[in-house]
């Protein structure tokens, strides 16, 4: 029995006075606003980084983690901003503390590893006071069994923290934000430059991007937006709640980032045909092909996000034929004229909206996720007519979920060839297109301007034609 439980077993009743320890007075003393949310997020943290739990399902406020739920929305918005900081930065806050703490932590004090980290990204990046951010670590710190013993490291470590921030911010600037091991692969893919360029991109927050049904040039003026190459409208950073803003009621535009948009839009003509979107919620892709016209079969395995996906059609008045199938297995009486699979991947390029993706995910599940969208596109090419044509896509930056699975699966289907992306047809978007003519893009594309955010998703797309 360690020292603590041997004194509390034989003082059970001690309520303060002589002998009260630090954690006595903690537990007593009334909590401090703001406590309970850094708890949450210090929580999450730990089931992302050491457990890969996706950062979205315990942000769900139905089925999300429980310490995140019972907080109000205030507390709610600065959990989402400390874990979205702290991914982002994380390779960089963790070689601050590693200078700071000097001799590595045991084992057993991997919590307050966690506690060390929010703590630091509120310190160094957030619009936090520091000596708040110091003062609920120090409190986390003693009123966990775990960590009690390490109060006045915390308390010493994030305050010479706050007082040399500039320092250490200047001295980690060459740390690249991204996993070593993923890191490695942009750089064998991208090179040292865009690898780099990449990762700088992610540390800023992504842009809200719209699709519109008609006249992006009006809804740009509109809604105080920018035109982007691909049609798309960029909203400036301060819009106010989407559902409040015009048009949205109306169903004139939908939520979609730029580089989302771009699959769709590789076919041809749709106008009368029949096209399956084979992975279809939550609706993007799914309304660019209805409002082109075609006749649209929305594939998905799950129920409630075709509920979702529908709900959204009908904001937009579109509508689709809804199907609730596993593509895999998915063998229509008639052939398509058309198909659009955007397939399940490791979604390494949306990470400047989802930066736990690269902390939750490693090389393992590229391949695995590799050789099931292999398993797809192999299936989807069975369900088009001859002559028709076939968009594969999805947001992963790693060739291995791309052009080398595509490659792969051609040289197995002689009746089958890539049709050519032409550069000159994406004015903007010029360096997106390989010399096999599929469109690629980074975060690192579409510069910022002074008043819309840069970048966009991290997306493949190619467009395949059967012959006749």
């Amino acid at each position: 029995m360690n020292d603590d439980r041997r004194k509390n077993k034989a003082h059970p009743k001690r309520h303060g006075g002589k002998g009260r320890t630090p954690a006595d007075a903690a537990a007593a003393a009334p909590e401090k606003p703001g406590l309970r949310a850094r708890q949450a997020a210090a929580k999450i943290l730990a089931a992302v980084i050491d457990r890969r739990t996706p950062l979205d399902g315990m942000l769900d406020l139905e089925n999300g983690n429980i310490a995140y739920r019972q907080l109000g929305d205030a507390d709610r918005a600065l959990v989402r901003a400390i874990l979205n900081t702290a991914l982002r930065h994380l390779p960089r806050i963790e070689a601050i503390l590693d200078t700071l703490v000097g001799t590595p932590l045991p084992e057993g004090a991997r919590a307050l590893h966690h506690v060390l980290t929010v703590a630091a990204a509120q310190i160094l990046y957030l619009d936090v006071p520091d000596h708040s951010a110091v003062d609920l670590a120090v409190e986390q710190a003693q009123l966990d069994p775990r960590n009690r013993r390490f109060a006045s490291l915390t308390n010493a470590v994030l305050r010479r923290l706050s007082r040399e921030k500039a320092s250490h911010l200047t001295a980690t600037r060459a740390v690249s934000v991204i996993p070593a091991w993923f890191h490695e692969r942009l750089i064998a893919v991208y090179g040292k430059e865009h690898a780099a360029r990449i990762g700088e991109a992610l540390l800023e927050p992504s842009a809200i991007d719209l699709t519109v049904k008609s006249d992006p040039e009006g809804w740009a003026a509109k809604l105080g937006g920018r035109v982007l190459p691909t049609g798309s409208v960029r909203l400036p950073a301060a819009s106010g709640a989407i559902p409040a803003l015009e048009g949205f009621e109306a169903g004139q535009w939908w939520v979609q980032d730029a580089a989302a948009s771009l699959p769709a839009k590789l076919f041809r003509d749709l106008a009368g045909k029949r096209v399956a979107d084979l992975c279809a919620a939550p609706g993007g892709k799914t309304a660019q092909l209805a409002l082109a016209g075609a006749k649209v079969t929305a594939l998905d395995q799950s129920g409630n996000r075709l509920k979702r996906l529908i709900g959204n059609l009908e904001r937009l008045d579109l509508s689709v034929e809804a199907v609730e199938a596993n593509m895999a297995d998915y063998r229509p009486e008639d052939l398509f004229d058309a198909v659009l699979l955007d397939a399940p991947c490791s979604s390494t390029g949306t990470i400047r909206r989802h930066p736990d993706v690269l902390w939750t995910k490693g090389p393992e599940d590229i391949d695995k996720l590799a050789r099931l969208q292999e398993r797809l596109l192999r299936h989807a090419l069975t369900l088009i007519k001859p002559g028709g044509e076939l968009v594969f896509s999805n947001c992963s930056l790693d060739p291995c979920e791309g052009e080398d699975m595509v490659a792969r699966v051609l040289a197995d289907n002689p009746d089958w060839r890539i049709e050519p992306v032409e550069p000159a047809d994406w004015p903007g978007l010029e360096s997106a297109v390989s010399p096999r003519g599929e469109f690629r893009t980074t975060p690192a594309m579409l510069p910022a301007t002074d008043s819309h955010a840069g970048g966009v998703d991290g997306f493949y797309a190619v467009l395949l034609r059967r012959n006749n």
